[in-house]
């Protein structure tokens, strides 16, 4: 089936967001949390996770985030048991603030998958810019132990990795991020160029995209170097290269090609359904995302829902909702 004509009544989602908390401990600059808290603070119950997930017999990931930070939740390592009895591929990101040596064991024990650290920063005083608090050096010792910890017991999981979103303000760390995670003995380093949305430091100024050549490119290319002489990848979130994650696009209609619409499902701490888990954070109107509500509704009745389905309908037209014009396919697939 062509991106033009996919169904907007697909079969149900494989990938699954929940939101386990939308609580936070850091007022990171760059997060729309940090200016528009859109929905009370809760930590949703276990129970609400099962009940989503129980009508997604073909789920293949769950990702436990959304706009919070997920190791608030005491409830979290039930969540996790749960996503893995269940067969699915289970992931969240911290910013590793609490990831003292109980989490470290717990999350091990759970057989939690993937952990992605997102810090944004190679030194102390970026860190503590763009994401508000002096505490880069507690999460480099807490991975530095995790990473021994899981030495010790012998396990390879859950796979880590740290994450950047990448901006004018803090690009000429990325090489020294890479020497970090190779110091740390974390594998995987991201790259994730930045949705401004007109908050905080998330502003058109700071934005990269377009950018592929000059000091950009000689910045991301030392990068790669020094991940091959440190055994450390360099990626870009998504479906490509960090140079490619920032090129314009000539495509007429180039959101047209992510399958979220099609394939995932982000749930929030309150039951709302909304497009994707970047949606937030590149529109401001929080209610024309709300495509459904799962404390009303059943998760067919949502996927299937008018809303949804007048959604898919435009992502395929030349007028989609502007929080996918103003994502960026090129690391949204």
């Amino acid at each position: 089936m062509t991106e033009e004509n996919r169904s907007v009544t697909p079969p149900l989602p494989t990938n699954l967001y929940f939101e386990a908390t939308n609580r936070c401990n850091l007022p990171c600059r760059t997060c729309v949390r940090t200016f528009n808290l859109h929905e009370p603070e809760r930590d949703p119950l276990p129970q609400e996770l099962k009940q989503a997930a129980a009508a997604l017999p073909t789920l293949r990931r769950m990702v436990l985030q959304g706009i919070g930070e997920p190791l608030l939740n005491k409830s979290l390592p039930e969540m996790i048991r749960f996503g893995k009895a269940q067969g699915a591929w289970v992931l969240f990101n911290s910013n590793g603030v609490l990831l003292d040596r109980a989490w470290q064991d717990t999350l091990i024990d759970c057989g939690l998958d993937e952990l992605r650290i997102s810090i944004d920063a190679a030194t102390p005083e970026t860190y503590r810019e763009i994401r508000g608090a002096p505490v880069f050096d507690r999460i480099v010792a807490n991975l530095t132990q995790f990473v021994a910890r899981k030495a010790e017991r012998g396990t390879s999981h859950p796979r880590l990795s740290l994450w950047m979103v990448a901006m004018r303000r803090n690009l000429r760390e990325l090489p020294a991020l890479v020497d970090l995670a190779a110091e740390i003995g974390i594998p995987e380093v991201y790259f994730q160029r930045l949705v401004y949305n007109g908050l905080g430091v998330a502003q058109k100024a700071q934005s990269l995209h377009g950018e592929t050549e000059g000091e950009v490119a000689a910045i991301i290319e030392e990068a790669l170097r020094r991940g091959e002489r440190h055994g450390v990848a360099l990626r870009a979130s998504g479906a490509t290269t960090p140079l490619e994650s920032l090129r314009e696009t000539e495509e007429p209609r180039p959101w047209s090609r992510c399958q979220r619409p099609w394939d995932t499902i982000y749930v929030t701490a309150h039951g709302k359904v909304l497009p994707c888990c970047i949606a937030p954070f590149a529109h401001q109107d929080f209610q024309s995302l709300v495509l459904g509500d799962l404390t009303r509704q059943s998760l067919q009745e949502v996927w299937h829902g008018e809303r949804y389905r007048e959604f898919r309908r435009r992502h395929q037209s030349d007028e989609p909702h502007p929080c996918c014009r103003t994502c960026g396919v090129g690391w949204s697939l």
